[in-house]
């Protein structure tokens, strides 16, 4: 049995991590659940949350992921996500910034349609937030 398992995280726009890792923790629609090397085959719905990809024995990465699909293959684990963010890249005095800047947004929205957009995007900060 090999000593790491293959996983690959992609999102509509690009493929965003790749790497033979440890082991993952996905956030399942039924629970989180960890992927080892020799896992069974399975397919999960993803629900919004954060993945952590684990090396010598800690998490060593942590990418917050917006729904999908995990599959569990023997070559590996995918993983197609709506949306991704490396938790590691987020500078939070500009997350902070923005988080404000929507909710200004809001508060000047000229239509239904814009105040609307806003807070779809004020959401979608507060689950990013959430796993900070």
């Amino acid at each position: 049995m090999a000593d790491t398992v293959h996983f690959e995280l992609v999102s509509p726009e690009r493929l965003a991590y790749s790497a033979d890792v440890e082991m993952v923790v996905v956030p399942g629609t039924e629970g989180d659940f960890a992927v080892l090397p020799g896992h069974a085959p399975v397919i999960s719905l993803v629900r919004t949350g954060v993945i952590e990809v684990y090396d010598q024995g800690k998490v060593a990465t942590r990418i917050f992921v917006r729904g999908g699909f995990a599959e569990v293959a023997p070559s590996g684990l995918t993983v197609l996500a709506e949306d991704t963010l490396d938790l590691a890249n987020v500078d939070r005095a500009a997350f902070e910034a923005k988080f404000k800047d929507v909710q200004a947004d809001i508060e000047a929205a000229p239509d239904e349609t814009h105040r609307l957009r806003a807070e779809d995007q004020l959401q979608k900060l507060r689950e990013i937030a959430d796993s900070l």
